[in-house]
């Protein structure tokens, strides 16, 4: 062991604190007289720039649970403003991540992020006319079994974005939601395989008891092809009125799985999963079938100025997706 490292008793390194080092002599802890590259230089190409700044910014945002009461979730923040004079080197990044801490610390609300949007512009003044922000997060939801009494956590991926521009507000709620889907082609080729092998097993009958009927229906015979269903994708974005003040990821989640009627289950026992299957069978859908219901849904919602719904069914007939997408067709609003 060199005799220039510091050990304990035992022979083993001591932890060293930066802190407890001494500073060099050349560092000086006022900023005033440290070097600013970006505001001391100008800009080797001058142009404007879109959006200038931070992504996969870790914060903890304050949500409250369904009993009022607030708690944090992690998220994920992508903080921009954009850079519209061309000689300047580059934008105050520092002060885009200081006021969104600061922020953060008041429940998380369309005001909130309102007020961030309009910080990020008054920290950039001379420099940008535009901010954006997006917070992405998994909010979680406790579901009940559909027959048995047993009950779990479900995830679902949030995300929210806001722009500031020209004083416009402009808000958008994501959320992807997963479900199950069952072919309409595959049921119907497979009742007819089912028909065309009762014909072969009661061909020539004139009279069948029902109690025959049952034994042949519960035997492996009957089982001549399943219909095939997928685990399935839907991610829907709305845009909410400027005059709507919430953040209605829940009640989006709620309708549209309602109108699904097959979202994926959490604790599922034999009984749970028999009614399952009995709910996909009444609920064949293509992506086309899924995408309509789900934009019936979002247009019953109030102040939901613009939409896209997409649709992704995850083939397990074939090695690609099927997928569907809808929007609500305002002019120069969401595209396909």
């Amino acid at each position: 062991m060199s005799t220039n490292t510091p050990s304990s008793e035992t022979g083993n390194p001591k932890m060293i604190h930066a802190a407890s080092l001494p500073r060099p002599l050349y560092m000086d802890t006022n900023t005033n007289t440290l070097p600013d590259v970006a505001n001391d230089t100008s800009a080797q190409y001058q142009s404007a720039l879109d959006r200038v700044g931070m992504s996969g910014i870790e914060v903890a945002i304050k949500l409250r649970d369904s009993k009022g009461e607030l708690f944090r979730t992690p998220a994920k923040v992508d903080a921009y403003v954009s850079l519209d004079d061309p000689k300047v080197k580059g934008i105050h990044m520092s002060r885009l991540y200081l006021g969104l801490q600061r922020a953060l610390d008041e429940e998380f609300s369309r005001k909130q992020i309102g007020l961030i949007l309009t910080s990020f512009l008054e920290t950039h003044e001379e420099m940008s006319s535009s901010s954006y922000v997006s917070f992405e997060f998994e909010h979680m939801i406790r579901q009940e079994s559909l027959l048995s009494d047993h009950s779990a956590w479900r995830s679902y991926p949030i995300k929210i974005e806001a722009y500031l521009h020209e004083g416009q507000f402009t808000y958008r709620v994501h959320v992807r939601l997963t479900y199950s889907s069952a072919c309409p082609c595959s049921a119907a080729l497979s009742r007819q395989l089912l028909q065309q092998q009762f014909e072969e097993q009661f061909d020539g009958h004139n009279w069948i008891s029902a109690s025959s009927v049952l034994d042949w229906i519960g035997s492996n015979q009957t089982m001549m092809a399943v219909p095939h269903s997928q685990r399935s994708h839907a991610d829907i974005t709305i845009q909410i009125a400027e005059d709507r003040d919430d953040l209605p990821f829940e009640e989006l989640i709620e309708r549209t799985e309602g109108v699904l009627n097959t979202a994926v289950q959490a604790a599922v026992k034999r009984a749970d999963e028999q009614e399952f299957a009995r709910i996909n069978g009444e609920n064949l859908m293509f992506c086309e079938d899924a995408a309509r219901r789900m934009q019936v849904a979002v247009e019953l919602m109030t102040k939901v100025t613009d939409f896209r719904i997409q649709a992704s069914h995850f083939e397990s007939l074939h090695p690609h997706d099927a997928v569907a997408v809808v929007t609500k067709g305002v002019p120069g609003g969401m595209v396909p």
